[in-house]
């Protein structure tokens, strides 16, 4: 007996409505797995330009927004395909099937993705897995089941985004669900990227963090849950084979910088960061700037105690061991006594708590 499965006529589910929202969600995944994959190589890999400055406040700031417009546009490209699940028989061809396979793939990596990326921003980790490795693992996945699906899909493509739109749609027309669509995208981006754009944090009500902390800029992790609770008169800097007290170093000539603060999580804040040049340290200390250096903290634990500067960092003026903040001695929470912070380099990287500098 055959079942006989009910038609979707409504305009929601037209094949040209899927086709264009698939294009854009297209083009918002592939900017946000790009700008990922600067994100990763950022704080995984040996170079990493220091110019401009604000170079991975941009990248990282265009990969959370375009991950939030990802949201709306997922969700409008799922309602508008479901239909087709019901479609008999369930396979019809190996094309058909790679089709599904590569649908069935798409979505759970697409959602994983969303889900742990949003969880990410909101700094909630309810999982047992490593973040960075298993968002990095899947959105390879994501973007290969994006690949077979297009490829599989392209003749649909190309016959959407051709046929002429003249047909009336009796409930809901075409046009009126694509605009609902764009304007969902468009009200969860600005809702959202004030958190790395300064101009729409006064109407961006969903950004999270910026201009909110001591001294006028966010804290991800406190001195308190980092385990620095005090630091004595015993406390020094070593850098190589040469120690300095606070004191030598509030001696040494000082430089200021406004620089960026630009985290993993998307959000962003300038600020005036005053202290001295690592590569003045390093010259003090007999080392030639350009080498790579490893920057230790007094945080015992944690997977960012310890991090490695690049060559291209330890020999830009602008990278210095900060000693304050916006004109203030650095409070505990933001690295007292001393931090790093170079331009151009993730927030989880601008080690705070700087106990030692040496060569890698």
């Amino acid at each position: 007996m055959r079942v006989r499965v009910p038609e979707f006529r409504g305009a929601a589910h037209d094949e040209r409505v899927t086709v264009r929202i698939g294009l854009w969600l297209g083009v918002s995944f592939g900017i946000c797995f790009l700008t990922g994959l600067l994100s990763h190589f950022a704080q995984r890999g040996s170079y990493w330009p220091s110019a401009p400055a604000d170079l991975y406040r941009i990248t990282q700031g265009v990969h959370v927004v375009s991950g939030v417009a990802s949201v709306p546009l997922l969700l409008a490209k799922l309602w508008s395909v479901y239909p087709k699940l019901f479609g008999r028989p369930l396979v019809r061809s190996l094309p058909h099937a790679l089709e599904r396979a590569s649908i069935l793939v798409l979505s759970g990596a697409a959602f994983f993705e969303v889900v742990t990326g949003l969880f990410n921003v909101a700094q909630n980790y309810v999982w047992g897995f490593g973040f960075v490795e298993a968002h990095h693992t899947v959105a390879w996945v994501a973007i290969g089941s994006v690949l077979v699906h297009v490829a599989v899909k392209l003749p649909v493509v190309r016959r959407g985004l051709s046929r002429l739109d003249r047909e009336p749609a009796p409930v809901l027309s075409r046009r009126q669900f694509l605009r609902s669509t764009w304007l969902a995208t468009g009200v969860a981006v600005v809702a959202t990227a004030g958190a790395t754009v300064p101009a729409l944090r006064d109407v961006s009500v969903l950004s999270w963090r910026s201009a909110r902390g001591p001294q006028g800029v966010p804290v991800n992790r406190t001195a308190r849950a980092a385990g620095v609770t005090e630091v004595d008169d015993t406390w020094r800097l070593t850098v190589g084979m040469r120690e300095f007290s606070l004191a030598e170093l509030r001696a040494l000539p000082q430089s200021t910088e406004t620089l960026p603060i630009a985290c993993v999580e998307g959000w962003s804040q300038s600020a005036t960061w005053t202290g001295v040049p690592v590569a003045d340290l390093l010259r003090l200390a007999g080392v030639a700037p350009g080498a790579r250096v490893r920057v230790s903290s007094l945080e015992e634990r944690g997977a960012y105690r310890t991090s490695e500067l690049p060559g291209t960092h330890s020999d830009d003026p602008r990278t210095l061991l900060a000693l304050r903040l916006n004109g203030e001695v650095l409070s505990p929470d933001h690295g007292y006594p001393c931090r790093l912070i170079a331009p151009s380099r993730p927030g989880v990287l601008q080690t705070k708590w700087v106990t030692r500098l040496e060569v890698a």
